[in-house]
């Protein structure tokens, strides 16, 4: 039986320990990578030096983590940097754009702009499981090897995060393909995909686990999702956390477009507004004006995106994330968007089109959207943590030592639910399932 936490769960299937031993397991981010990309203008702090004695405190296990999200933040930065090193240099831009620059081979962190801090795009084509849900093949505790058909994350046997901690932020997953179980320290857990997207806010601290069971034994599993990290103010950063499912028929789409579809994940487009996020969320406000959007243009297909009530003050990002042949038109003319390039706009004021210019083109074009008002604070970010001090940083590592975000009431880092379990969320003791706003207490 589930319930507050504390208690064991029975009855689920689990995966084995993460290798690395020690509570935690290993730090790299919640579908992702070890944190945010290097954001202009914004100061990312490892801290590695003064921060030493905490990592050592932490036992030797969960030490030997954090030494492996270092080295993996720096890889991450080097990534930054040649993404930076790509960003286009001519002349001809359009004013509205600031800067157009080349993506990292998938699941290499995006740039991103305040108030974001993070995105990634996972596109795995897992194979069909066996009869407990896994892959064919182990991991390796760290696989994120982009030239593999699909990745086993941190995961053993079944792909996936185990546990792991978070504070001072709030992860957005939008699923499009694919399952994910998801488990946390405050007793919470689900699994959803297949177009459902959940929003949580970490706050002042909680520890969650995402895996990706392998459920079809007879067909592949193909896992297609953008993990975002949205920033909290730090008059929110200590908030209690939350947690929001909106289930695929929930989630809004601009009606009678012409060879295009739009997903509104966050903001609203025009008169359309989607569900509401957690309370404490930058996105709550929506003087905040925080876009997530997704665009899927056929060959020959464009849309006219809003702008901003805010103007150029409101931040926007556009990534070409699958196809190519996409452009951005302007009454300066037309550029074009190459594979795997993005767009950096001086802001969300100017009227424009994305269009899908090559009617000729075999496939498709998805571009994501990022948007919002900068929260214009300090970021100070190690690992799982984002705050405005590095003072904060090492609270947050004192806290997590002592208090594990309330502990782990699960029976393994890495859990997963039965086979046959449909899709559903459980918070606060309450299911709701997908085609159902009501929720359904447990017995």
């Amino acid at each position: 039986m589930r319930g507050a936490a504390g208690t064991r769960r029975r009855g689920i299937r689990r995966t084995a320990r993460s290798s690395s031993g020690g509570s935690g397991g290993s730090y790299r981010s919640s579908c992702g990578s070890d944190g945010p990309a290097p954001r202009s203008g914004a100061r990312s702090c490892s801290a590695r030096t003064k921060l030493a004695p905490q990592v050592r405190s932490l036992g030797r296990g969960l030490a030997l983590s954090l030494i492996l999200l270092g080295q993996s933040l720096a890889r991450a930065g080097r990534s930054g940097a040649r993404a930076a090193s790509t960003m286009s240099t001519r002349t001809s831009l359009p004013a509205a754009i600031k800067t157009i620059g080349t993506l990292q081979p998938n699941p290499t962190p995006f740039p991103t702009q305040d108030p974001f801090l993070f995105c990634v795009y996972h596109r795995d084509f897992m194979p069909a499981g066996n009869a407990n849900m896994e892959a064919p093949r182990r991991g390796n505790g760290h696989d994120f090897d982009a030239s593999k058909p699909y990745r086993m994350y941190h995961g053993d046997r079944i792909p996936g995060f185990p546990q792991h901690p978070h504070r001072g932020f709030e992860t957005i997953t939008a699923t499009m393909a694919g399952l994910i179980d998801h488990t946390d320290s405050v007793g919470n857990g689900g699994r959803y995909g297949e177009g459902d997207l959940q929003w949580m806010t970490a706050g002042k601290g909680i520890v969650h686990g995402e895996m990706f069971p392998l459920v079809h034994d007879d067909k592949p599993n193909t896992l297609q999702l953008f993990q975002i990290w949205l920033n909290l103010p730090s008059r929110s950063k200590m908030v209690e956390p939350d947690f929001v499912m909106h289930w695929a028929d929930q989630v809004v789409t601009v009606p009678d477009l012409d060879k295009a579809k739009v997903t509104v994940w966050a903001g609203a487009w025009g008169d359309l507004v989607p569900p509401r996020p957690p309370v404490a969320s930058w996105a709550a406000d929506p003087e905040n004006e925080v876009t997530v959007w997704l665009l899927e243009l056929q060959p020959g297909g464009s849309v006219s995106l809003p702008t901003a009530r805010g103007g150029d003050a409101i931040s926007r990002s556009l990534y070409l994330v699958e196809g190519e042949g996409a452009a951005i038109v302007t009454d300066e003319g037309t550029t074009p968007l190459l594979k795997q390039q993005y767009a950096v706009l001086r802001g969300a004021g100017t009227e424009m089109q994305v269009a899908h210019l090559d009617e000729g083109a075999s496939e498709s074009v998805k571009v994501l959207v990022l948007g919002g008002k900068p929260i214009g604070e300090p970021v100070t970010q190690y690992g799982p943590f984002v705050m405005n001090t590095q003072r904060e940083i090492q609270q947050a590592f004192h806290d997590y030592q002592t208090t594990r975000f309330g502990g782990w009431p699960w029976d393994e880092d890495a859990y997963v639910f039965p086979k046959d379990r449909t899709r559903f969320a459980l918070v606060d003791g309450v299911e709701t399932f997908p085609g159902t706003c009501e929720g359904q207490e447990e017995s």
